[in-house]
């Protein structure tokens, strides 16, 4: 028996809420964890995070693809699931060929990083999409738990850490086996003639996917992607900046805990009215207000001073993270083929991620050395200020235009 959109709602939601806690428990302090417990310098962690993010880029690509050939069945799903119940031992594993060769440890800890987390989120945020496309749900109300769930983990995570590292791992592994008895559960299928008519009875070839890369908007939406995508660049060492303003690392790692815990209750929110806003404001203005917000955050927090100061401006990342996500999700549906939508997220959005991630990580581990955090987050704000000026002369309104029947099924 095919399980109501309701049903699929409340499943995809804890599929989200079990999918963070996995990653938070194992990943939230992962730079924290390089630098305290393994002894890595900055300029190496930033290593470690390049190859991830040559990892998730070649994943994104091939994730997205595969994923849009699938429709709504869950063979890639149940790859992930199986990556996510190994990672606790994948990281201990990680961590000893860290202590062999920092290049060996590197590569596998990048691979299966990126893989299972930075790759995986894509394809379960645009399977969830798609069934909420063709259901009675808003994707974000329903990403909305993804978000709680990495607040609960990352909560805890700060205390567990203080009594072993390897009790964050231990959670994440269990998290895993439950999103493994959720995934069993999850049975979704298209209303009638639905899924129909949004293929046009044409399932997604090789061809389609390549012809994304001869449309101008595509690549107005990639050079947009390519400011906004280095707010992960900065989130990767900011636990090491961050727990530095304590007396003790101690105290810095709990409080870090608590901080990103609180930010990540407060995104849950926001993604929940996030849905309303978007659609009062337009796809394209809230990616507009997204980028702005994101560069003030990373500007303030190389001019601001202490803890108190430093939590505040990281808790804007609460109000431009929901409005970017809705945002992209409802951009991509209104210009581009629905028939792509996982390969236009996973490869316009995350893999693109992935190659500034790739290119930027190394660079900010150097500048952190160099130059230190404060400096190096102005010159990022500052980036991603100007990145998202001119995307507004080169995104694209909220009315398609004609252009769009270049690549929508049954156009003419």
């Amino acid at each position: 028996m095919k399980i109501r959109p309701s049903g699929s709602y409340f499943l995809l939601s804890a599929l989200l809420f079990f999918f963070f806690v996995t990653w938070s428990s194992s990943s939230s302090l992962l730079s924290i964890w390089l630098h305290q417990e393994l002894g890595l310098k900055a300029s190496e962690t930033g290593i470690i995070f390049s190859v991830l993010s040559v990892s998730a880029l070649f994943a994104q690509v091939f994730y997205g693809f595969i994923q849009d050939r699938l429709g709504l069945r869950k063979n890639l799903l149940w790859f992930i699931t199986a990556l996510l119940i190994l990672s606790g031992p994948a990281y201990l594993f990680f961590s000893y060929l860290l202590s062999l060769n920092i290049l060996l440890g590197s590569i596998f800890g990048g691979l299966f990083i990126g893989l299972t987390f930075n790759g995986g989120i894509g394809v379960l945020e645009s399977y969830t999409e798609r069934v909420a496309r063709q259901s009675t749900f808003e994707f974000g109300r329903a990403r909305m738990w993804g978000s709680l769930g990495w607040a609960v983990a990352t909560f805890f995570a700060g205390l567990l850490f203080n009594i072993n590292p390897d009790l964050n791992f231990l959670v994440a592994s269990c998290s895993g086996l439950v999103f493994f008895c959720l995934l069993l559960r999850l049975k979704v299928a298209a209303p009638a003639g639905m899924e129909k008519l949004e293929i046009g009875a044409k399932k997604v070839s090789l061809e389609d996917a390549l012809r994304l890369l001869t449309l101008p908007h595509f690549w107005a939406l990639i050079f947009f992607v390519i400011g906004t995508c280095i707010y992960g660049v900065y989130d990767q060492q900011f636990p090491v900046y961050f727990s530095s303003q304590f007396p003790t690392l101690r105290e810095g790692n709990a409080m870090f805990g608590y901080l990103n815990s609180f930010q990540v209750f407060l995104e849950a929110a926001g993604m929940f009215c996030a849905p309303w806003l978007v659609n009062r404001m337009g796809a394209k203005n809230g990616l507009i207000f997204a980028g702005m917000v994101m560069a003030l955050r990373m500007i303030a927090s190389g001019l601001v001073e202490g803890p108190l100061l430093i939590s505040i401006t990281k808790l804007l990342h609460a109000l431009e993270l929901p409005v970017l996500l809705v945002a992209i999700f409802k951009y991509n549906s209104l210009n581009f083929d629905k028939r792509l939508s996982s390969t236009i997220y996973l490869v316009g959005f995350a893999c693109t991620s992935s190659v500034i991630g790739t290119v930027l990580s190394p660079l900010a581990g150097f500048s952190y050395e160099k130059f230190g955090f404060a400096q190096s987050y102005l010159i990022m704000g500052i980036m991603v200020f100007f990145t998202t000026f001119i995307s507004i002369f080169l995104l694209r309104s909220n009315k398609p235009t004609t252009e769009k029947s270049f690549l929508q099924p049954g156009a003419v």
